[in-house]
């Protein structure tokens, strides 16, 4: 009987110590993922405040050489034409493959 029980005791120590070493490792990995997600999240929203101040930026920029042009002694140049015409070409290509990402991201 004493050999049974010691052999049922051999068994269960190590089966024990392997289960509390991966259950240790396990909850190492999800405090790891649980930090990694809450990065991302953080990234995310720095990446959606970063398209809203190239949006406000060109916006202020659009307005800017609007007004400067309706100064009758300014004297607008070609150049405040092109860069303003330049402006929202960018800001509609970023429109577009925000919606292009978007539409692909629901699908």
């Amino acid at each position: 009987m004493n050999m049974i029980a010691a052999f049922i005791a051999a068994m269960c120590i190590p089966s024990g110590i392997t289960g509390f070493c991966f259950w240790i490792l396990q909850s190492k990995l999800d405090k790891r993922e649980a930090n990694r997600e809450k990065k991302e999240k953080i990234r995310e929203e720095q990446e959606y405040l970063l398209v809203k101040s190239i949006g406000a930026a060109i916006a202020l920029g659009e307005a800017t050489a609007e007004a400067v042009a309706r100064i009758p002694d300014a004297h607008c140049n070609g150049d405040m034409h092109s860069a303003l015409e330049y402006a929202r070409k960018v800001k509609h290509d970023q429109k577009e493959f925000l919606t292009k990402h978007c539409i692909e991201a629901i699908y």
